[in-house]
Formats: C-alpha cells, sequence, structure tokens
C-alpha cells in the first residue's frame, strides 16, 4: 500500500479547533487546566489547542511538556538506549485538570507511561486525553477523552503524523510496514 493522505494541513487545523472547543466545553472552570504534551508530537499539539483555547475563552492555559521514555514497559527489550528529553510543566499539576495530548493512540501502553510520569510529579484533580489519532488495538483499557479522527487500522499499517514544527509539513498518512525479514 503506497502512502495514503488521511487528513491533509486544513483538516488538522479544523480538528484541532474542534478538539479546543471540546474542551472549553466539557471543563467548566478552564483556569484550572493545564496541557501537557507528550513527546515528541505531542508537544506541537498541545501548545496549538492551548493557542485555539485562548482565542475561543481569552484564557492563557498553560502548557507543560513530559517525557516518558524511562516510563515504558519495553524499556528493557530495547535494543537502545532511550534519549531522554525534557520534562517541563511551569506549574504544580496539584488539583489540577490535566490534558493529556498525544498525536496516535494505539496500544494504550504510551498513555499509561504518560500517567506514571504525571502522577510522580504530583496529584491531579482529573486526568483527560486528547489525541489527533485513534487506530485502536488497545492492549490497556485506555480510551481518549478527545478523539481527532477515529482510523482503523490493521497492525500491519503504520499511521505516521507530521507536523510543521518538527517535520516542515502537517499531514497524517497511513502506510503499509515492511515486511519483517525472515532469519
Amino acid at each position: 500500500m503506497p502512502k495514503k493522505i488521511i487528513m491533509t494541513g486544513d483538516d488538522i487545523k479544523r480538528t484541532l479547533a474542534r478538539i479546543a472547543h471540546e474542551i472549553i466545553e466539557r471543563n467548566k472552570v478552564i483556569e484550572n487546566l493545564i496541557l501537557v504534551g507528550i513527546h515528541t508530537r505531542g508537544v506541537p499539539l498541545a501548545n496549538r489547542l492551548a493557542a485555539n483555547i485562548e482565542d475561543f475563552s481569552g484564557v492563557k492555559i498553560p502548557v507543560g511538556t513530559l517525557d516518558i521514555s524511562l516510563y515504558r514497559d519495553d524499556l528493557p527489550s530495547l535494543e537502545l538506549q532511550p534519549t531522554v528529553k525534557s520534562t517541563d510543566i511551569p506549574v504544580s499539576v496539584d488539583g489540577k485538570s490535566i490534558v493529556l495530548v498525544d498525536d496516535v493512540l494505539y496500544t494504550g501502553r504510551s498513555i499509561r507511561a504518560a500517567m506514571d510520569a504525571l502522577t510522580d510529579l504530583g496529584r491531579p484533580h482529573l486526568i483527560q486525553l486528547a489525541v489527533l489519532i485513534d487506530r485502536g488495538h488497545r492492549e490497556i483499557p485506555i480510551r481518549a477523552d478527545y478523539v481527532g479522527k477515529n482510523m482503523p487500522s490493521s497492525r500491519h499499517e503504520d499511521i505516521q503524523v507530521k507536523l510543521q514544527e518538527s517535520d516542515g509539513t502537517d499531514e497524517v498518512a497511513i502506510t503499509s510496514m515492511p515486511a519483517a525479514k525472515e532469519g
């Protein structure tokens, strides 16, 4: 299967505007809200959502970044050492409503790691999840509160999110993963 574009830059922009409105509607006291982007592509998505929320409500929401590298449950099986990025949440998470932001929700393991990392920083009142793409195939009972697009996919397909901030373009594509080489 060649690369198939499932979201264009305009689609991503409209989707993030919709999710921002949903976050405002669900969180009556948005002054108590913190958006936390999971490295790598969750960070620019969180920043874009915060800008939309500020445009729509007039309230500036703090945005943090979260590195989950050392919380992954597959860490012992990785051949390479993980690249540790920074975790930077500008305010205390204690008693706050947190919206974790990531690009793709797949097995749920990354989100579980993110919740572990977040609770090591304090005790939030509430944790919600916003994702650009939900592709299914959960291995852990986790669901997103805000979903840009549900994209059922095969385990042999790959969802590639590209964002201007890290990749120079905005698009989401689905491709076939290369077949594994046999011994």
